[in-house]
Formats: C-alpha cells, sequence, structure tokens
C-alpha cells in the first residue's frame, strides 16, 4: 500500500470523517444509495460482498442483500465505522492488492473508487480475481473528461471517465456490463463549491455532522431538506442525455 495515498486519504475529513448518518447529511449520498437500492432491489441475495473504498458511509450497511458484509479501505479511522458489529468483516488495504481469496465472494462494490486508483486495470483484474463465476460488481465512477475541474484534482481523481471505453476494460477481464443508469446530473456541478476553499468547507461538514447528531430539532429539519434535495437530484439524472449525466453507474456480471 501507498502511505503517502494512505495519508492523502486520512488527513481529507471529507473521506476519513464520513460517519454511517453521511447517508442522512447528504442529499449527494442519498440520491446516489436511493437510485442503487432501487435497481439492487430486483437481485438475488448474495451470500457474501464487498464494498471496495467504503469509506465510513458504506453502501452495504444500506442492503440487506449481502448477508456477509466486508468493508475494505484504504483509510483506517473511516474503518471504525464497522467494528461496532462483530458480524462485519472491516480490512485495510490497497485496492490494487486486495486480501481476498480466489472466487471467494457472489458481490463487489466499488462506489467511486477506481478514478481515484493510479493503474485502474489492476484494480478491475482484483475485482475480477476475488469474485465467484455468476458473480455481480457495481461500479459507480465519474462520467465525461470535459467535466474534470479543479475539484477532480483536490480530492484525487486520477481521471472520469468515458463508457464505452471503460466497458472493454471490463471485458478484458470477464466483466460484463448488463446495466448502465445515470446517478448524478448537471446538479452536481455544485461539488465545484469545495474547490475554492476546501479547508473551510472540510470545517463546515464537521459542524454540521456534530449539529445533526446532537440537536433532534435540527436533524428533523435537516431531513426533510435532504429527502426534498435528494429526490430533485433524482429526477435531474432521470431527465438528463447520457452526455451531460456526471456519474454514472454500471452492473457487471462474471462470465468465467
Amino acid at each position: 500500500m501507498s502511505e503517502d495515498l494512505k495519508f492523502f486519504y486520512e488527513k481529507h475529513k471529507n473521506f476519513s470523517d464520513r460517519r454511517l448518518t453521511e447517508y442522512y447529511l447528504s442529499p449527494g449520498i442519498r440520491c446516489k444509495f436511493d437510485l442503487l437500492r432501487k435497481h439492487i432491489k430486483k437481485f438475488r441475495h448474495f451470500s457474501a460482498g464487498v464494498d471496495l473504498g467504503c469509506s465510513g458511509n458504506s453502501f452495504l450497511y444500506f442492503t440487506n442483500k449481502v448477508i456477509q458484509k466486508c468493508f475494505f479501505d484504504i483509510a483506517t479511522k473511516p474503518l471504525e465505522q464497522y467494528t461496532i458489529n462483530r458480524f462485519w468483516n472491516p480490512l485495510c488495504g490497497d485496492i490494487s492488492r486486495l486480501p481476498y481469496r480466489n472466487a471467494s465472494l457472489e458481490f463487489v462494490s466499488a462506489l467511486d473508487v477506481l478514478e481515484h486508483v493510479s493503474d485502474d486495470r489492476v484494480a478491475i483484474s482484483e475485482i475480477s480475481r476475488i469474485l465467484k463465476k455468476d458473480g455481480i460488481v457495481l461500479v459507480t465512477v465519474p462520467h465525461k473528461m470535459e467535466y474534470y475541474t479543479a475539484q477532480d484534482r483536490l480530492i484525487g481523481h486520477y481521471r472520469r471517465y468515458e463508457l464505452e471505453p471503460l466497458m472493454i476494460i471490463f471485458r478484458q477481464f470477464n466483466l460484463i456490463a448488463f446495466k448502465v443508469f445515470g446517478v448524478y446530473g448537471q446538479l452536481m456541478r455544485v461539488e465545484n463549491i469545495q474547490s475554492r476553499d476546501p479547508e473551510k468547507l472540510e470545517t463546515s461538514l464537521s459542524k454540521l455532522r456534530n449539529r445533526y447528531e446532537n440537536n433532534l430539532l435540527f436533524q428533523k429539519i435537516w431531513n426533510v431538506f435532504v429527502w426534498i434535495a435528494a429526490k430533485v437530484m433524482r429526477i435531474d439524472v432521470k431527465h438528463q442525455h447520457v452526455d451531460k449525466i456526471m456519474n454514472i453507474g454500471i452492473f457487471f456480471q462474471k462470465t468465467d
């Protein structure tokens, strides 16, 4: 594991301080997780799965489709969220050298992770290696290099993705796309505000988390705001042309 990369994500509070309550705090995360739950609802149950790059607010926590849940991240602090349940399996490490056996898992998610990896082909080959035949991979990535901004650089994005080239890479590792959907539309451009003063925003997010967890009245008001904002974001992505989608989701199945 690159210690420099580990330090980068641990010092970024936007990643390391995320908690399981983030779903209720962030319209973007709520929009994304609600869409993912809608799409995965029709799938079978999976005996075991891992969320790669889970941070402190893993999608696996919000779905009952995966029975044995594994949580994997390059940073140590976010994994503290998953020590509260003895049936959960948090591990710290590098996605390019996953500590799981060959063909040992039925489900793998990597949500907004691959763009943070310098050699994404190695990461994809590792995902294929640990997945059983007919297993499912769920990936979300930022879409279209034309939307690459200072915000992407700030949070460690090596790239944004074009859909067809990405599916070709997965196909080379026996992972075939069978469902593609938008996650964020043009409203997600609001995140570019972070690059103007990242330290101020991180401080504001920390205060928001603490206030939400300690003020019941504020919590109720904020819940309404997040519900409305997330619904507006889902409407936005639903009606955008594919070229205007800022973040895209793909389900893959392993064929061999």
